[in-house]
């Protein structure tokens, strides 16, 4: 249903620091940059996520959340990992979320104006070995 989104940030360089390494852990880039904006989207494609910095009384980020599809596990782990070390905060561990559906790994974390970001990998819970130590809780 969705083309592409637009989050407005209050700060897009900072934004970028972590846009720039939590996207790129799950293998999207930067598709195009202006003054005050930034296009990511998969390499040679078009954007399907743009920041766009805003002025205003309200918080850019505040509400929001995103979530964003990953090509395995070990991408979800790398996107939580870049983002922690980028500016955002942890909301969610990498884990497993029974209550989502089988094989649903994800991670959540929140951007530097305080949207909620996520990175799934919708693998088969059947084909995994995974411990129930592993299992984490939304």
């Amino acid at each position: 249903m969705l083309d592409h989104v637009s989050l407005g940030v209050i700060d897009l360089l900072r934004a970028s620091t972590f846009y720039d390494a939590a996207l790129g852990a799950l293998g999207y880039v930067r598709v195009w940059t202006h003054e005050k904006s930034i296009g990511y989207g998969l390499p040679g494609g078009e954007d399907k996520l743009a920041i766009k910095e805003r002025q205003g009384a309200y918080p850019a980020g505040k509400g929001s959340h995103l979530a964003l599809a990953a090509p395995s596990q070990a991408a979800v782990d790398a996107f939580h990992l870049a983002a922690l070390l980028h500016g955002g905060t942890d909301d969610g561990a990498p884990g497993l979320r029974a209550a989502y559906g089988a094989g649903y790994y994800a991670a959540f974390v929140r951007d530097p104006d305080g949207a909620s970001v996520e990175a799934v990998f919708h693998g088969n819970a059947l084909t995994r070995d995974v411990l129930p130590s592993q299992i984490a809780e939304p």
